[in-house]
């Protein structure tokens, strides 16, 4: 005999319904406005964000596909793209030859900052707009023991 499962009270079931639709709905709607403006992606975006605010402009993959969220082979994938349209360059790492960097060119920084502007104006649309600076920050909160146990679930712990 196995054992019932611990549903979700009504509470947690709105809750986790209302988080369903940030985590799926919110995407979408940053795709939207940036594939209708710049032609990219929320994910390109934010691969050319991180890269935009390194030292240098510059970054090991491994890195960047952690801070982006994303694997190494969709990452590499995106790298062959990036790098035909002139935004990015990769390289060994001096420092380490078993790791590549990727910086980011003077065209992909111009892509970028042109970017962005449209960008930050629909996150704070649909983030940060409806919510009180109180809010916001009981928000962060909550939302970073749940970012780092899924991050944790992503690298393998």
């Amino acid at each position: 005999m196995t054992a019932s499962p611990h549903w979700l009270d009504d509470e947690q079931q709105k809750l986790w319904h209302d988080l369903r639709t940030v985590v799926v709905a919110l995407p979408m709607l940053l795709d939207r406005q940036l594939q209708r403006d710049e032609g990219i992606s929320n994910f390109e975006y934010s691969v050319l964000a991180r890269l935009s605010m390194t030292e240098a402009h510059t970054m090991r993959l491994s890195e960047l596909a952690a801070q982006c969220d994303s694997t190494q082979p969709r990452l590499s994938k995106l790298m062959v793209r990036f790098e035909q349209q002139g935004w990015v360059t990769r390289h060994p790492d001096p420092d380490n030859g078993r790791y590549t960097l990727a910086t980011l060119t003077d065209t992909g920084l111009r892509k970028v900052e042109h970017s962005a502007p449209a960008h930050v104006e629909k996150v704070r649309e649909l983030v940060f707009g409806p919510l009180s600076a109180a809010q916001q920050r009981h928000l962060g909160a909550a939302l970073a023991p749940i970012a780092a146990l899924v991050r944790n679930h992503l690298d393998g712990h």
